[in-house]
């Protein structure tokens, strides 16, 4: 059974910097498209980075281009988002997916992931 713990979350100043990990448990890490997604107050899910299965290829939603970076680290089976000059608007529950299946152009949807994570809170305020 695969889990994904998430850790990093936390309160930061506007223009300050967090990251996130998180910690995939099962087989086959290397063989998972993992992503990053976020949710607002009264907002729906929203794609912001993912890195593809074997090639570690990523891709960003525009509000994280520039600023957040995705990685993975296959020995540790654990994948990170790196991300800078927060601003209050990142404000949100952090999860982060697996999916078994992924192909490129799908892996901005949610609905493509297997495996989510239980969230972690970030929140950029004064």
């Amino acid at each position: 059974q695969v889990q994904l713990v998430e850790s990093g979350g936390g309160l930061v100043l506007p223009g300050g910097s967090l990251r996130l990990s998180c910690a995939v448990s099962g087989p086959s890490f290397r063989s998972y498209t993992m992503g990053w997604f976020r949710q607002a107050p009264g907002k729906e899910r929203e794609f912001v980075a993912s890195s593809f299965r074997n090639s570690g290829n990523t891709q960003y939603a525009n509000s994280a281009k520039g600023r957040f970076t995705v990685s993975k680290d296959n020995a540790k089976s654990t994948v990170y988002l790196q991300m800078n000059s927060l601003q209050a608007d990142d404000t949100a529950i952090y999860y982060c997916a697996a999916a078994e299946r992924a192909i490129w152009s799908s892996q901005t949807r949610a609905e493509t992931y297997d495996h989510w994570g239980q969230g972690t809170q970030v929140t950029v305020s004064t």
